[in-house]
């Protein structure tokens, strides 16, 4: 393998489908004794999760459901 001049790796297809990295999966770059680690992020440390549990805790958390028109006309001053 080679680095491309913007920083780009290709991960050998044999190796993708050993470690079933498809389109899209999200790997983290870790720095480890004598080299860097590629892995796949757990589902765990997607960033969606890290911020699942503060949804809803805003303003309006304790307003009934409206739509979003409604919700962007009203944080838009309209």
């Amino acid at each position: 393998m080679r680095v491309s001049e913007r920083g780009q790796i290709t991960i050998p297809k044999r190796l993708r489908d050993r470690f079933g990295m498809r389109h899209n999966v999200e790997v983290e770059i870790v720095p480890a004794d004598g080299g860097l680690l590629i892995r796949k992020r757990s589902a765990s440390e997607h960033p969606v999760e890290r911020v699942y549990a503060i949804l809803g805790r805003g303003k309006h958390a304790n307003k009934p459901a409206r739509s979003t028109d409604d919700y962007l006309e009203e944080i838009r001053g309209r």
